[in-house]
């Protein structure tokens, strides 16, 4: 299966998604190019605009009939048809730090990243992107990490490439949001800690990158700062796997607790305060119409993988396995 190779958004040699000083260089090298991209842009926002009315109804319309949907349309009306969310967990601890701390030391990378399929009345279905995944970048030599679209292009290419290597259709992702490792910490500390069982102590410091994790065995509570330190920590470069079965824990954990009975009195405080530390499209409104929808069953989140190809010694960068039907995720959608 070919992967991307996708010209969304031009390459700096900075590695950041062009600002609006940058325009004018781009459209003086490339002005075909650039007048062509900026039309498409302003036609994408118009039908996102119009989609709006597809995609959610009006406040007053309101699902009636089974107790648990109604409590959590008090929130919010619940949205008209399934809405793919973009999750981009980034390594930089707010979202305007001029470095990084980590590695490789820098601007933001994609720590992690995830589709989030929420529908009225249905389990929420995460999809976990394997960031070691070898895809082909603009402006780059060789096959690169997946991670290193959010590095080139922004949420832009990040979400383009995503899209062709699992064959979503026009317009999939809906949304998208960028979350920092602040934004993590206000989320778990504000729901309150997050119950999970650890099969193994996780100890490890590195002095490089000011981190250090030091966890037990067993079941427990986490605050947001072990969170963090939960789903940093990694053994070793060909670890990805076991990172993401710790971010299983964590999204299991906190599904639990938007669940608990004192919840959803505090949820419209929290989400404001969680959406002044991320980067996102979703409107207020929306925001709390999507933690409507999820809470509008009582099932956990069905959380899958891709299927990879096995390593071929100690290769870092990962393939996905031949012969899988597109779309690759969601099934049936």
């Amino acid at each position: 299966m070919p992967l991307s190779s996708t010209r969304l958004m031009p390459t700096q040699d900075s590695g950041k998604t062009p600002t609006p000083s940058s325009v004018g260089h781009w459209m003086g090298k490339y002005p075909g190019r650039t007048l062509l991209r900026l039309a498409a842009t302003l036609g994408g926002l118009w039908l996102a605009s119009t989609a709006l009315g597809l995609l959610w109804p009006k406040p007053d319309q309101v699902a009636k009939g089974d107790p648990s949907v109604d409590k959590a349309t008090s929130l919010a009306p619940l949205p008209k048809q399934p809405i793919i969310i973009l999750l981009v967990g980034i390594d930089s601890d707010q979202l305007n730090d001029l470095t990084n701390q980590a590695a490789p030391m820098g601007s933001a990378n994609a720590d992690s990243l995830m589709l989030v399929k929420v529908a009225a009345k249905q389990p929420v279905e995460v999809l976990q992107l394997p960031i070691e995944l070898a895809v082909t970048l603009p402006g780059s030599n060789g096959m690169q990490p997946l991670a290193s679209s959010y590095g080139r292009g922004g949420i832009a290419l990040t979400a383009d490439v995503i899209a062709e290597i699992l064959g979503l259709r026009k317009g999939q992702p809906h949304r998208f949001v960028v979350i920092p490792r602040k934004a993590l910490r206000v989320l778990v500390d504000g729901l309150g800690d997050v119950e999970v069982n650890l099969n193994a102590p996780f100890k490890h410091q590195d002095n490089a990158q000011n981190y250090s994790v030091d966890l037990q065995a067993g079941r427990q509570r986490l605050n947001g700062g072990q969170v963090e330190q939960l789903v940093r920590y990694r053994a070793g470069p060909e670890e990805e796997s076991g990172r993401r079965q710790r971010q299983q824990w964590i999204l299991n954990g906190l599904s639990r607790q938007l669940r608990q009975p004192n919840t959803l009195a505090k949820l419209p405080k929290l989400l404001k305060e969680f959406s002044k530390e991320v980067q996102t499209d979703i409107t207020p409104r929306e925001l709390l119409s999507l933690t409507a929808a999820a809470l509008s069953n009582n099932q956990f989140p069905i959380i899958s993988e891709l299927p990879l190809a096995p390593r071929a010694g100690e290769q870092t960068l990962r393939q996905l396995k031949a012969s899988h039907p597109m779309p690759l995720w969601p099934q049936g959608n």
